[in-house]
This record gives C-alpha cells, structure tokens and sequence, in this order.
C-alpha cells in the first residue's frame, strides 16, 4: 500500500476503505509518512469530502493513536457533554453539579481557551486553591464520591488529532465537515464515556455562522457517535450573541453558581437545563423530557444542585468560601461602561468580536503563551430585543487597564442598533438524535 495511490484515489472522489484509513494514521504517527503527502490528502478530503463510514474510521483510528481512558470503575452510565465553543459559555459549571444532583456521574475533561472561546479550566482556576491535576485514581474516587469531577485532558488523548489540526491550520483545510466532526469526536470517545451530549453552536460567536452547517456539523458527529457504539444527541443552540451577561473567568464563575441559586438568567437556564435533560434521559435517569426537565428544575430551586457544586470544589482544593460569597472571587480594578451612540432596539451583537474584546483585556489568550487574568472579562448590561436610549450603558468593561478606548470601539461596534423593534433570539433550535 502506497500514499500516494491513496491521495488520487480520494483526489479522484472515490471513498477510503478502513485499511486505508488505518495506514495512513499509523504510518503518519510512525513518522514514515511525510507531511507534504499527508497535507495533499487533507486538501483532497477538503475538495471531495468524506461518507459517513470513512469518517467514522478516520474517528475510529484517531482514537486508536492514543490513550483511551477507562471509566469502567466509575460506577453508573457516563455521559460526557461538549460544546463547540462560544462567547461566555459556562454551562459546565450549572450542567455538572445538575445532573450529579440527579444521581448521574459526571467524569469531565476539559481544555484550556485559545481565541475568542474561554476554556473550562481556565475559568475553573479563578477560585483560590482549585485543583485541575489529579491522580487517575483521585479522579475516579471523586466522582464515585461526588458524582462530579473536571480534570485537564490527557497529554496522549487522540496524538493523530493534534497532529492533523496542526498541519490543518497551516494548509487552509481547518473548516472541512469530517475533519471537524472526526477531530471532536476522536477525543470525546477516547475520553471513555457511555453516551455524548454535544452542544453545536451556531451563529457570530460560533465557530459554524450558519444554521445549516451547524445542522450538518451536528448530524455528521451524532453519525460518528452511534457508529463507534456511543449512544450521541446534538443540541443546535444560539451564539448569535454572548451567553448569559459575564464573559470572563471568575465572573462566568459567579453567574454559573448564581443561576444554581435560583436567579433567573433565561437564555443560561434553558441551555443549561436542555443540556442536562438529555444527559439524564439518555442514561435512564429520568424517563421523558417533561419528567427531566421537572425535575431538574426542581434541583436547582431546592439547592441540591448547588450543594454538589460546593461538594466538588472542596472534593478539588477549591475555596468553598468564594462560593458561598461571590466577591470574593478575583476581580477588576476598572469598572469601565461602553455607551450607546444612538436611541433603538438591539437587532444584532457580533459576539466574536465581544469575545476578541475580553480576550484583548486578558479574559483570553491569543497564542498559548498567554497568561490569563482571572478578574477581567465583560459585563453585558443589553442584548439583542433591548431598548436603549443614546448614552444608555451597554456593557461595562472589567478591566486592570485604564485606557482601554480601542476594546471599548470593539464593543460598541459589536453592537447593531435599529429604530424598529426586535425580536429575541430563541436559544434552542433543533435537536439530533
């Protein structure tokens, strides 16, 4: 077998058999096939695409390149949930402690932000003390304890993975369908769970703008899913503008506990609680979606959910005290307001661009160099439906630096304001089993 037969024959259109599949990704690992060759498959992949069976191996031997992790001695179904990236999303931090308050364990691995998207981990770090390195066995021992538990990922998690995407970004190929879907889904099975909640945004903040792509995206992962034996939902959600009104680490952290203590905070509930529902359902928890979402409602107003979020942080090293008062987690030394220029209702927010602002605070890193500052980030006092007369505060900037008049233009732009009324987005728009 001969790389270069196999990038004419997908050059050519014709599909990839498994055997195929597998040489190229042993052989690639092996160092015995040269980037150049491999690069040209990845551009004929990107022209000619890939069917549903080709990309389940390519996800299949991705996986196989790497440490799979074995979840076997948690006791339970373990259901993992991924987003695809987002401006201010923190559903993690009310979604974990939810459903481990319903009885299900949840054994997480997250990775750190780079861009616009903030990370779990960094984010998990803003409270004092908290630990995101534990033994294998700590890790399984807290979540057999506390039913919850959020680790950094592996170093050996789907290599195949790293490598390709890092020969992806520089040879133009990143937004390929199956290369997206396979790269996700490679270290969402590798990371050992029973059953995959994913949560595929969609819109200016997310990494698809379009409904329909995210809807592709969103069936090609729950293909792959059910392919390789795990039971996989998708949930096309709206990133037309920042989730919730906090992006940055410690105040994202804030909002989460303060949607776990009954405030009401609509568009981050209902994620939050959609997401949770078909993580139960999934795992038998509950036995229908009205039955789930009763229920969980139900945990986050009588405070179970909450306490299962303390129970973590502690179970972690984290400062229990910081969630018990929220001031005192890390904050800015600037509360700097962005001001409407005219009068009209909010039609439109670039959330990318609100999520470039936070990171240029330092809320995010632009190389993996970058150090995070825990206490900057954003708060969005108007969102899209909103009124607003000119000179009306729009969102506050949470910063450490006093001359910050390019990330507030950021902002401001990020904005589109119309005399006519407008709509509010909904936050759900479709679910793929």
């Amino acid at each position: 077998m001969r790389m270069v037969d196999i990038i004419a024959k997908k050059r050519n259109g014709e599909s990839l058999d498994e055997k195929e599949i597998a040489f190229f990704i042993e052989n690639y690992m092996a160092g015995v096939i040269p980037d150049y060759q491999v690069s040209a498959l990845m551009m004929a992949i990107y022209y000619q695409g890939m069917s549903q069976e080709e990309t389940a191996y390519l996800t299949k031997h991705m996986v196989a390149s790497g440490d799979i992790i074995d979840l076997s001695p948690i006791k339970g179904h373990k259901v993992d949930k991924h987003s695809t990236g987002g401006v201010g999303d923190k559903t993690t931090f009310i979604v974990g402690p939810l459903v481990a308050a319903a009885g299900l364990p949840v054994a997480k691995m997250s990775g750190r932000g780079l861009g616009h998207t903030g990370g779990t981990i960094d984010k998990l770090e803003s409270i004092p003390g908290f630990r995101v390195e534990l033994s294998n066995q700590q890790f399984i021992d807290n979540v057999n304890t506390y039913k919850l538990a959020v680790v950094g990922q592996t170093g050996n998690l789907a290599p195949a993975d790293k490598k390709l995407y890092a020969l992806r970004d520089v040879t133009a190929t990143v937004d390929s369908l199956p290369l997206i879907a396979s790269s996700i889904m490679s270290k969402k099975i590798a990371s050992g769970a029973d059953s995959i909640i994913l949560d595929v945004k969609t819109g200016s903040g997310a990494f698809m703008k379009t409904l329909e792509n995210s809807k592709k995206l969103a069936e090609e992962m729950v293909t792959i899913g059910k392919q390789l034996n795990r039971n996989t939902i998708a949930v096309i959600s709206d990133m037309n503008q920042p989730l919730g009104f906090e992006i940055g680490n410690a105040s994202e952290v804030k909002e989460a506990v303060e949607i776990l203590q009954g405030k009401r905070i609509d568009d981050l509930r209902e994620l939050a609680i959609e997401l949770a529902a078909h993580m139960t359902i999934v795992a038998g928890v509950y036995s229908d979606y009205v039955e789930a979402t009763s229920s969980l409602n139900e945990l986050i107003d009588n405070g179970e959910a909450l306490k299962c979020f303390k129970n973590f942080v502690k179970a972690q090293n984290g400062d229990v005290s910081v969630i018990e008062d929220l001031t005192k987690l890390p904050t800015s030394q600037y509360k700097i307001p962005v001001k409407a220029e005219q009068q009209g209702y909010i039609h439109e927010m670039e959330a990318d661009q609100i999520g470039i602002a936070a990171m240029h605070l330092g809320a995010g890193r632009a190389t993996k160099e970058d150090k995070i500052n825990h206490g900057v980030g954003i708060t969005l006092k108007k969102k899209i439906g909103d009124f607003v007369n000119a000179g009306d505060t729009i969102a506050i900037l949470n910063s450490d630096q006093q001359q910050v008049d390019e990330i507030a233009s950021i902002v401001k732009d990020a904005y589109t304001i119309k005399e006519e009324k407008a709509n509010k987005r909904k936050m759900i728009y479709e679910v793929i089993k």
